[in-house]
Formats: C-alpha cells, sequence, structure tokens
C-alpha cells in the first residue's frame, strides 16, 4: 500500500449518510480529506473545481441528478474517466447497471467501515 493521501468526493443526498461516511473515512490512515456533494449535480461542480480528487464514494438514488446519470456524465468526460467510482446504494437491483455505466466497486448500504476502506484501497492505491 502506497504513502498517498486520497481526497475522497461522498456523494449522498442524506446528510446522516454523508457524516457517517465522513467519520467512517477520516479514521482511514490514507485519506486527507472527504468533499462532500449532496446530489450528482453539485458532485460534478465539485470535479470540475477541484482536480485533485482520487475516488468518488456514490449514491445511486438522489434528486436532481441520480448516481447513474452522473456515472454516464464522468465516463463521458476525457478528464474524469479515469476517476475510479465507488457505487453505495440499498437497491440491489441497480448493481448490473451501475456497473455497465463505468463503475469500479460497489457496497451495499449500510456500508460497513471495513469494506469501504478495503474497496478504497483495491481502487486508489
Amino acid at each position: 500500500m502506497s504513502d498517498k493521501k486520497l481526497k475522497v468526493l461522498a456523494v449522498d443526498d442524506d446528510m446522516i449518510n454523508l457524516k457517517l461516511l465522513k467519520t467512517m473515512l477520516m479514521k482511514t490512515p490514507n485519506v486527507s480529506q472527504v468533499v462532500e456533494a449532496k446530489n450528482g449535480a453539485d458532485a460534478i461542480g465539485v470535479l470540475k473545481s477541484q482536480d485533485d480528487i482520487d475516488i468518488i464514494l456514490l449514491d445511486i438514488i438522489m434528486p436532481v441528478m441520480g448516481g447513474i446519470e452522473m456515472l454516464k456524465v464522468i465516463r463521458a468526460d476525457e478528464s474524469l474517466r479515469q476517476l475510479p467510482v465507488i457505487v453505495l446504494t440499498t437497491d440491489e437491483t441497480k448493481k448490473g447497471e451501475a456497473l455497465e455505466c463505468g463503475a469500479n466497486g460497489f457496497l451495499m448500504k449500510p456500508v460497513r467501515e471495513k469494506d469501504v476502506v478495503a474497496k478504497i484501497a483495491q481502487l486508489a492505491l
């Protein structure tokens, strides 16, 4: 595992989920910062303004722009295409669609700390 400190973008419309994710991630030695967005449109704005995001944790079901829609935008954008995206959802039926649209990983909610840390280590380091 490298010593690189990761900047994580967490995208979820549920503030409790965001806070929980942030708390879990900030306990992880290889995460330096967690940037939050409450929907896909906000997240795209963050990605356009901050070019140092290392990995995205993405909820699927959100208002304004959902996770699948955001994935399609990311994968169509030359500058964002390589970013690893881990989809987080309560809806198992979305797994195939998320992976088809370019998700690099999939975790069921409620997310367990060890699972999200292992998945990030696998994809981003």
